[in-house]
């Protein structure tokens, strides 16, 4: 039985924070030491993350990908209980929670390990790069004004185009279910560790998506004249100006997501999900 268990749960849904507090309840009447916390208080989410052996996430996949953010770098394996309409990372209905809680609080499941990118943004030559970490995606997209933007690409090294776009996603795995297959990209495997390429809504530039092995380093050159945006899984923004420079490689990090289905459900439920059932 686990001993220290939080719980992340998505503070504009009520059903979400009623369920939190049941099940903070429940697992205190089993001697399990509890906490509960919304996932929008990252910080004080990582002040009690500290010896936790499963975060419970209540929401959908944006509160999972609050979640990874709150574990990073640590290992500790995150349970999603879905209540919103994809949930391709989480793991429980609320109807299977009773049950199946208990058997992965006994010690049963598997680990589903993810790979991460890591994301260094260079502002200016003043100022030390910022760090960030994605499990979904990494975008460079136009502000509040509705223009596109260039985003020179190279790969390696190598220059690879100057996309005029909306903006570029870099996507993992994971990832490719999301904003990226919005996009138009393609959906690679869950435990694939490549990642994908691909600008937004190109006007007479480069429209192609590139699959990357895990070795790539990406370096993306932002040209506009307009304030531009950095989103790192979608809630995590930051304003970019011209001549940024975000430099993407596969992260030495990873999310670890403790599971109960079979191994093979992701196919089976990957129709469904696409069509929100």
């Amino acid at each position: 039985m686990l001993k220290k268990v939080g719980i992340l749960y998505h503070p504009m849904k009520e059903t979400a924070e009623e369920l939190a507090k049941e099940l903070e309840k429940s697992l205190t009447k089993k001697g399990i030491n509890a906490w509960r916390c919304s996932s929008w208080e990252e910080e004080s989410a990582r002040t009690k993350a500290d010896g936790t052996e499963l975060i419970l996430s209540i929401g959908g996949d944006g509160t999972i990908l609050r979640a990874a953010q709150v574990v990073i770098p640590k290992k500790t394996p995150i349970t999603g209980i879905n209540l919103g309409k994809l949930g391709f990372l989480t793991e429980l209905t609320v109807d299977e929670t009773k049950d199946k809680l208990d058997r992965i609080l006994d010690g049963e499941g598997w680990i589903d390990e993810r790979f991460l990118l890591e994301a260094k943004v260079a502002m200016s030559e003043d100022n030390p790069p910022l760090v960030f970490h994605a499990l979904n995606d990494v975008v460079v997209a136009r502000g509040a004004v509705a223009r596109v933007i260039y985003v020179t690409a190279s790969i390696n090294g190598e220059p690879l185009t100057t996309y005029k776009a909306d903006g570029v996603i870099m996507a993992t795995a994971t990832g490719s279910t999301g904003y990226a297959m919005a996009a138009g990209g393609p959906i690679l495997a869950p435990h694939s560790k490549d990642s994908l390429l691909l600008p937004i809504m190109p006007h007479l530039s480069a429209s192609y998506c590139l699959v990357l092995p895990p070795d790539t380093v990406i370096q993306l050159s932002l040209q506009s004249i307009h304030p531009a945006t950095l989103s790192i899984d979608g809630h995590t923004n930051l304003s970019l100006n011209s001549g940024a420079i975000i430099t993407i490689t596969h992260s030495k990090n990873t999310v670890r997501f403790l599971r109960i289905h079979p191994k093979s459900s992701f196919y089976t439920y990957l129709e469904k999900r696409l069509k929100g059932k």
